[in-house]
């Protein structure tokens, strides 16, 4: 039996600093004592770091500034989230061994500072390798600097992970070579060891008869007809009179990417309903004020939603999954994902973990706390990580209706529209009358790979008769 060990982020701390906390072990002496101990228990341990390499994003000190300890040196950015790396030793910034837009990887040396004299070597994630002799820093400096051989931008739209990309320009592999590769991963994309097996094999077009079953148009295509997917010019900009040009974030790069990807991977249906949501507007205008006298927080319509949502998918396990090739992973637990606007006007979706197992005022902390964090960019990695399901708030801007996109790899995600008074019949037991409800639109995108409208259809409804028959005198 094989056992995966996924290590955080912050196990780069090993051996450095807070010993009471992070042991005495440094990670390589950890990662042999989790590999031996496994063998001796007849396992096989594969140890890996979630995040094992990142994005400068800006130097905030220039060569010859003076550093303190714990004083931020640079900001980086992984997949997920930015943070700063602080100096673990007081100097000199001697000097920088990347530029900002650079990929580095996890424990490479990244800048020189002088501490007492002797060369410090800065690296990604707080990791600081030891002082080493200046022949080698000169080596590293060179080693470097071929890695970051530009690489000609994309002229289409297939996707690439920053790891293969920063394999490509670290092996001097051309756009054009990226691009007529067989990928094997999902949709044909290219993977790690598709783009390690090309390098291998002296820059070789891979047959087509390696290409695993699950693809079979890219198996029996030629290689020299292997076309991008979605594959075309990128048209000249012309600006006219007045015009601004605007360069994409990398926030933004990444949402773009994404958001491509996941219309390429699902077939998307949306399924839409209207729910009656007098009682709950009427009993939260009850129950607001004094939740936040005792709380501290404010009390939004986003935790009802997630409950409801959580209720359905325990009605609906199917809705609970995900896509492997041609396997479904069924998930056990419920992770809600909520979309979350930065004020940059960029997008990020924190993960509230177990959702299923939080009272209202839990969801209600949990909502509160994850989303004033991601205004200030204070989210932790694994805090925007493992969704299960994806909820959206378009009724925050005031939209009626959405029709969101797909948070891949999970296969469904629901937009709630604007409250809106509307008038209504109303059926009593004396007949039919006409009153003033509150009513939502909720929309419901889904992948038709493996979700039929008669699944994304009830579900969307038994969320909706959750809120509808909400109890008015419930507490909270």
């Amino acid at each position: 039996m094989k056992i995966l060990v996924i290590n955080g982020p912050n196990l780069a701390r090993l051996d450095i600093r807070d010993s009471s906390i992070y042991g005495d072990f440094n990670y390589p002496q950890l990662k042999s004592f989790i590999e031996e101990s496994a063998k001796s228990q007849g396992f096989t341990a594969d140890v890996r770091q979630s995040d094992d390499e990142a994005t400068i994003i800006s130097w905030l000190k220039n060569e010859g500034d003076i550093i303190e300890i714990d004083e931020a040196v640079l900001e980086i950015a992984t997949d997920k989230v930015d943070s700063e790396v602080p100096s673990m030793e007081s100097g000199v910034l001697i000097q920088k061994l990347y530029k900002e837009g650079d990929v580095v990887k996890v424990g490479e040396p990244i800048a020189i500072i002088s501490a007492n004299g002797v060369a410090a070597v800065a690296a990604p994630t707080e990791k600081i390798s030891t002082p080493e002799p200046i022949a080698v820093i000169e080596n590293t400096i060179t080693v470097a600097q071929q890695a970051t051989t530009t690489l000609a931008p994309s002229t289409s739209d297939r996707f690439y992970s920053p790891l293969v990309m920063n394999i490509a320009r670290a092996e001097g592999v051309s756009m054009d070579q990226l691009e007529r590769i067989l990928g094997t991963g999902q949709e044909g994309r290219v993977t790690k060891r598709d783009i390690l097996d090309f390098v291998k094999n002296g820059n070789a077009q891979p047959s087509a008869a390696s290409t695993p079953a699950a693809h079979p148009v890219a198996a029996i295509m030629p290689s020299a007809q292997v076309a991008p997917i979605a594959s075309h010019e990128t048209p000249a900009i012309n600006l006219a009179p007045g015009d601004e040009l605007i360069e994409m974030d990398r926030m933004r790069k990444l949402i773009a990417d994404h958001m491509v990807m996941s219309k390429q991977t699902s077939p998307h249906v949306t399924s839409f309903v209207e729910a009656d949501v007098t009682n709950i507007v009427n009993w939260r205008n009850k129950i607001k004020d004094s939740f936040k006298a005792r709380e501290g927080e404010n009390f939004t319509f986003t935790p009802i939603f997630i409950e409801a949502i959580t209720k359905a998918i325990k009605d609906f396990p199917m809705i609970n999954i995900s896509v492997s090739g041609d396997k479904i992973i069924k998930h056990k637990n419920i992770n809600i994902g909520m979309a979350a606007a930065l004020p940059s006007g960029n997008l990020i979706v924190p993960v509230i973990k177990n959702a299923d197992f939080m009272n209202l005022t839990g969801l209600a902390k949990s909502v509160n706390d994850l989303a004033g964090r991601a205004r200030n960019n204070k989210l932790k990695p694994d805090e925007i990580q493992g969704g299960t399901y994806t909820v959206t708030n378009v009724g925050t801007f005031g939209n009626v209706l959405g029709t969101p996109i797909i948070n891949q790899p999970q296969v469904a995600i629901m937009a709630m529209g604007a409250i809106v008074k509307k008038p209504a019949v109303i059926e009593t037991e004396h007949g039919d009358l006409i009153g003033i409800r509150h009513k939502m639109f909720l929309s419901h995108s889904y992948d038709h790979r493996v979700v039929d409208g008669a699944l994304g259809g009830m579900f969307v409804r038994r969320v909706a008769d959750y809120l509808e028959q909400w109890d008015i005198n419930r507490e909270v």
